[in-house]
């Protein structure tokens, strides 16, 4: 009950956070598009793929170290912490120099015949690269200090992190929407600086709150614990590196074979999948602590549980937002923005049911990662993971549509499940059965009445806006009678029961507390 009250109040902060910055987020990506225009846009999500691809490295990274972190917390040995931390800051220098390396290299190819950019464009373009790279090796660096703020749980920090940080970049997407400036350049040195302040923030306020922080790398260095997280951190680069080339990849292809016009189709495409995602990632973030202490703590049954409930709820929190988008995607889309790219609608519909695909075995990817011998499984997670992007490199050839690249994904995403799934069983004694009727069928069931239900207004409507707002109450009511009568169990319905009771307790006990020292100050 007690990580349970953890989960509940980190994830709380989080959605808080979630509910002033998603709404930001999607109006100045209307203002940069208004901005940049479509091909400048473009332009820099194919370029600017690079940072997006380096922030998953730096994401799957910090679970990497975080886990360590969390797994010597769950044990009680606090004295690996600092060891730990001062292991991880070695490793990601070397990271980030082999990273700068590789970067550099890639970057001469793709301006000497790979990108489709219009010549007048190319000698920004190049400029915005190298802002890129800069704030990318510093995001590396800092890895460590994100896994320390989430193996504290300190989910308030990430909050107001992020809260400032979509303010500013509101503030980024009004400057250049007047700026006489080459409008480009500034959106690319304005968002660097803007990583570059984030994470030198993060840094100063780790290394005065928390203890472990302390670097001494002749004193804390510990070979042991080097060659532990070397090993673990190189299969967990070779599986999140191939993720991010594949994802970068997809960029790449899409321009050579279409231009930056469709590559504009693409970024907004992610942009509204990662701001749709954002409530089920918060959930996941305040959760991932919680699955690696557990199996830090020697507790399987509670990791395995705490996996589980994750995959269901962090499915459930997708299909709340994704089910009416997904049905008044071009209204919305034509209220939302003033010129739609062609293919953006069919690009997003696709990503988002790639994505349900990807949520079933999220958590189970976070349990393999918890009981560590990921060797095998990073090696075939690797090897699918690039198929796609061949495939459908093929197809291109064969001058099949721009749209058949998420078709290929979103199948491939099918096989990349069962093979977690696999492994789960194997690393984790995770029993396949039950996971499938616990998680997968109760998702697929309440998901398809769900989306069938809801596109009923559809039918009878015609006005759009009428319609999509009695989308959004059909599938808001249908949604919470769905989940509490199938989506939970009946153990689960107790623990909600009895977790409501005792918040509404402690606040009717906050209450009374604060209008007796309000009596006495009278």
């Amino acid at each position: 009950m007690q990580a349970a009250n953890r989960v509940i109040k980190n994830t709380g902060i989080l959605y808080a956070r979630m509910a002033i910055t998603v709404f930001m987020s999607l109006y100045a990506t209307r203002l940069i598009l208004n901005g940049l225009g479509i091909t400048d846009f473009g332009i820099f999500n194919v370029v600017a793929g690079a940072i997006s691809m380096l922030t998953f490295l730096n994401s799957a990274m910090s679970a990497a170290t975080q886990r360590f972190m969390s797994f010597a917390e769950g044990e009680g040995d606090f004295s690996k912490l600092k060891s730990i931390f001062n292991v991880s800051i070695v490793l990601h220098i070397i990271i980030a120099i082999l990273v700068f390396l590789v970067l550099e290299g890639v970057g001469y190819f793709l301006f000497n015949g790979i990108l489709k950019i219009p010549e007048s464009r190319m000698e920004v373009t190049k400029i915005i690269f190298q802002f890129m790279i800069v704030s990318t090796l510093l995001t590396i660096i800092s890895v460590p200090y994100d896994a320390v703020i989430s193996a504290h749980e300190n989910m308030l920090l990430f909050a107001i992190l992020g809260i400032i940080e979509s303010t500013l970049k509101l503030a980024i997407a009004l400057y250049i929407t007047y700026t006489h400036y080459d409008k480009l350049i500034v959106y690319g040195l304005l968002t660097a600086a803007l990583t570059i302040t984030i994470l030198t923030f993060k840094r100063i306020y780790c290394h005065k709150k928390y203890t472990e922080c302390g670097i001494n790398i002749n004193l804390y260095f510990n070979k042991s614990i080097f060659r532990d997280m070397a090993r673990f951190a190189g299969w967990s680069l070779l599986g999140s590196s191939s993720s991010l080339f594949a994802n970068y990849g997809q960029g790449i292809v899409i321009n050579t074979f279409f231009g930056p016009e469709v590559n504009a189709a693409q970024g907004i495409s992610s942009q509204i999948s990662g701001q749709l995602g954002a409530f089920s990632t918060t959930l996941l973030k305040a959760l991932n602590p919680i699955i690696n202490k557990s199996e830090g703590g020697g507790n399987r049954n509670l990791m395995l549980k705490a996996s589980m409930t994750g995959s269901r709820i962090s499915f459930f929190l997708l299909i709340v937002f994704y089910v009416p988008v997904l049905i008044e995607m071009p209204y919305i889309f034509s209220l939302w923005l003033k010129n739609v790219p062609e293919y953006v609608i069919i690009f997003c519909r696709l990503l988002l049911l790639r994505n349900l695909i990807e949520q079933l075995g999220i958590t189970l990817h976070y349990s393999i990662t918890a009981v560590g011998n990921i060797k095998k499984y990073q090696i075939f997670v690797s090897i699918i993971t690039f198929f796609p992007l061949v495939i459908s490199y093929i197809l291109f050839n064969l001058n099949f549509s721009a749209y058949a690249l998420y078709v290929v994904f979103l199948i491939f995403s099918v096989v990349n499940f069962i093979i977690t799934l696999y492994f789960a069983n194997e690393k984790c004694d995770l029993s396949i059965s039950t996971y499938m009727r616990d998680v997968v069928f109760r998702c697929f069931l309440i998901f398809t009445i769900l989306i069938t239900i809801s596109f009923i207004p559809t039918l009878i409507i015609h006005n759009n806006l009428i319609r999509l707002m009695s989308v959004v109450i059909t599938s808001t009511v249908c949604f919470i009678i769905l989940i509490w009568t199938l989506g939970f169990s009946f153990e689960e319905r107790l623990n909600i029961r009895k977790l409501a009771i005792t918040i509404i307790k402690k606040f009717d006990l906050d209450k009374d507390k604060t209008q007796n020292i309000l009596l006495k100050n009278d």
